[in-house]
């Protein structure tokens, strides 16, 4: 059951990419160990926290010597820890790398931060979207005549932090496995948002992006990546960057021949191009469009909701979504030849696990 079957984590119960995180490495098999405040505190969510799925829970009141000493106990059979507090906060508890390295020299122990372990913000609160902020990447994204807008909050919480931990702990679990020692692996949101920039510091450094937003091939600016307004107001999202998946668009649109389209890339055509796309997609709704590029590499697809998720082939295909415990959710992901990912346990109540869990662990 997934590649990591044998790996122990434990997971200080937090929220976001934390535990998107402990999630990750729970849906591919490696046994998760949840500690909770007694009663499950500010994080508990019942049945319905989808991103505590795949763990166990035991609760523990860690300002209690006993608990923070059940909690080194934990810590000293484990492969690695997760903790996504403020810098300093585990470290007075009794409970930061000093401590779990000294119970436990070959644990890797992983911290969740959004501006890192030091430097003059890393005290500060902070959200998703104060990280995009501060690296750039929020400045890029939006209409040019309006504020940046939210992008949820998947860019620094799930993309630059908790997939940047996951990445940081198995990177770490592979040199523990081959040396012995642990370490720290301090995954700030910000460095990870920062690093999912590089393609643009490549671009600006080469003069092939403008600070300008809607300026540039991929912020919209562009008239062939973009999204389109339907018929139905349904929209469809347009990426046909490359000149043979451009030509494919223009002829599904009754547009081939028109002179305004024959250079794709000359800039000031953009705003033409753009008006007359708009005027195209427009005249039909978003399914009418959907079936017309259905087999087609121009590289148009209709923007669902949510609720459309599992009725489109593709998808449904794939198994993107599972029903586990009555409640339709993503699968686990990646995929492996070898070995599948299961979802084995529904959300944990806080503290359910207690016993089973210090049993499994040969704790008494």
């Amino acid at each position: 059951m997934g590649p990591l079957q044998g790996i122990r984590v434990i997971e200080f119960a937090g929220i976001g990419p934390g535990p998107f995180a402990a999630m990750m490495l729970a849906d591919n098999g490696a046994d998760v160990v949840r500690i909770d405040r007694p009663g499950g505190g500010p994080f508990a969510r019942g049945d319905l926290d989808l991103m505590a799925r795949g763990r166990r829970s035991i609760a523990l009141d860690l300002k209690l010597e006993a608990d923070r000493a059940l909690a080194l106990k934990l810590i000293a059979r484990a492969d690695a820890l997760i903790e996504g507090n403020r810098p300093g906060v585990m470290e007075r508890l009794g409970l930061g790398p000093a401590e779990a390295l000294a119970a436990n020299p070959r644990i890797v122990y992983g911290r969740m931060t959004g501006w890192g372990q030091i430097g003059p913000l890393s005290n500060r609160a902070g959200h998703d979207l104060n990280y995009l902020a501060l690296t750039g990447a929020l400045h890029a994204i939006g209409p040019a005549d309006r504020p940046p807008p939210p992008p949820l909050n998947l860019i620094a919480d799930f993309g630059g932090g908790a997939m940047l931990l996951a990445f940081g702990m198995l990177a770490a679990l592979l040199h523990a496995r081959a040396t012995g020692q642990g370490q720290v692996v301090d995954a700030a949101m910000i460095d990870g948002v920062i690093a999912q920039t590089t393609l643009f510091h490549a671009m600006r450094a080469m003069g092939a992006w403008s600070d300008t937003r809607e300026a540039n091939l991929l912020d919209g600016g562009a008239p062939f990546y973009r999204c389109y307004t339907c018929a139905d107001g349904g929209f469809v999202a347009v990426g046909a960057i490359e000149p043979q998946f451009f030509a494919l668009l223009i002829a599904g649109l009754g547009l081939a021949g028109d002179p305004d389209f024959a250079a794709q890339h000359d800039r000031n055509k953009w705003p033409v191009m753009t008006a007359k796309l708009t005027a195209a997609f427009a005249a039909h709704s978003r399914d009418h469009w959907t079936v017309r590029f259905a087999d087609s590499d121009a590289c148009v697809t209709p923007v669902l909701r949510f609720d459309e998720l599992r009725d489109h082939p593709h998808l449904a295909e794939r198994a993107a979504l599972v029903e586990a415990g009555g409640i339709a959710q993503p699968a686990p992901a990646p995929r492996y030849s070898l070995t599948e990912n299961q979802l084995d346990r529904p959300p944990p109540r806080a503290g359910a696990d207690r016993d089973a869990i210090l049993a499994a662990w040969d704790i008494t």
